[in-house]
């Protein structure tokens, strides 16, 4: 009997990371029924943050909040409490301020106040640290949003508050940090799945903008209106890696005097996954979509760091492989778009298609 760990990514708007560990596990029994299967889904940060934490920390307990989304509706989220004398707290970005809570784009009037009232209530529970996953946003209001929200003055030239989203930022002429909230006792850590600068080519605007509905023409007046920002706070760097992280939001944050954290590594430490790893005879990860970007710092890369640390071979399972695998030391592949066909295909019933890559990659062990 061998012992298999399984630690994939959500695969984005298909299946949970839980759910994806499961069904891999499933197809892998499958062919090998009796292997010692051991479930431990991942995030980087991005969405399926604070399911990662809540599957595998016990205790862990979900605090109900109501937020403005990201065009103001409101949304019925959560941030999670983690048991244990620091009162940990996770607030993530996706579940408040996330593209996917968006009936249709809006890229210059989307934000992040409801990350950063999450993250009030968080702090007005006592908490004494927070983890604060980004990823999954539907702005680029480079955590204007979020700072307001925390009690920062964002104003214009007549001092009056400006509006919500990166249009507001377009008549920004003061920012005034004074009036933030301040940190908890134990800090904050940002989980950060990019290492995108604010500004520029590789920025926020630039990279993110038009995965967010910005035209060529828009991310012009996005990337205008974060060097505004940028500009009104000269304690921050715009070109920090990671500012640029989630339209900016890593930006605001820092801004807040949060500090700037590896997403995945953090989660694997959190769910005790270099622990898992122990003595197993091989590690899946996986993702929707494993590409270029894949190697900076999200789950793949980081799972498969771990697992050559410990000696152990790893392989995975993506929706669609863009780049070379073997290359990046993963000792098999499945590729769901590949199994079903085509990517439409795949995405319809992703958890059928995970069971079959996971008995392919039993097959192929």
């Amino acid at each position: 009997m061998s012992r298999i760990v399984f630690a994939p990514d959500s695969f984005k708007g298909t299946v949970s990371a839980t759910d994806a560990a499961a069904a891999l596990a499933r197809g892998w029994c499958t062919v090998r029924p009796g292997d010692d299967v051991v479930q431990r889904p991942m995030a980087d940060g991005g969405e399926g943050t604070l399911d990662a934490f809540a599957a595998a920390v016990p205790g862990a307990v979900r605090m109900p909040v109501t937020v403005r989304g990201p065009v103001s509706e409101p949304v019925e989220s959560s941030w999670l409490l983690l048991p244990g004398p620091h009162r940990t707290g996770v607030v993530e970005l996706a579940s408040t301020s996330g593209i996917t809570l968006l009936d249709s784009l809006a890229p210059l009037d989307a934000h992040t106040a409801g990350f950063g009232e999450a993250i009030a209530a968080a702090l007005d529970h006592g908490v004494q640290r927070l983890l604060l996953a980004l990823g999954g946003s539907a702005s680029t209001d480079g955590g204007a949003g979020a700072l307001a929200a925390l009690g920062a003055g964002l104003l214009d030239a007549a001092g009056r508050p400006i509006r919500l989203g990166s249009r507001g930022l377009g008549a920004l002429a003061q920012v005034r940090l004074s009036t933030l909230r301040p940190l908890p006792r134990g800090g904050a850590v940002i989980l950060g799945d990019v290492t995108n600068p604010l500004l520029g080519p590789a920025g926020a605007a630039a990279v993110f903008g038009p995965q967010k509905g910005a035209t060529p023409a828009v991310v012009g007046a996005l990337e205008s209106n974060l060097a505004r920002l940028a500009g009104l706070v000269p304690t921050v760097d715009p070109a920090t890696p990671g500012a640029g992280a989630a339209g900016g939001a890593g930006f605001g944050l820092l801004a807040w005097g949060a500090q700037m954290g590896g997403g995945a590594r953090v989660v694997a430490e959190a769910i005790g996954l270099p622990e898992a790893m122990e003595g197993a005879a091989l590690v899946i990860t996986g993702e929707g979509r494993f590409d270029g970007q894949s190697a900076a710092g999200k789950v793949p890369s980081e799972v498969a760091r771990l697992a050559r640390a410990a000696g152990v071979p790893v392989a995975l399972a993506a929706g669609a492989i863009d780049a070379d695998p073997e290359a990046a030391g993963f000792a098999a592949s499945a590729s769901l778009s590949v199994l079903a066909g085509s990517g439409a295909a795949a995405m319809s019933d992703a958890v059928q298609w995970l069971e079959r890559a996971g008995a392919e990659l039993a097959r192929a062990a």
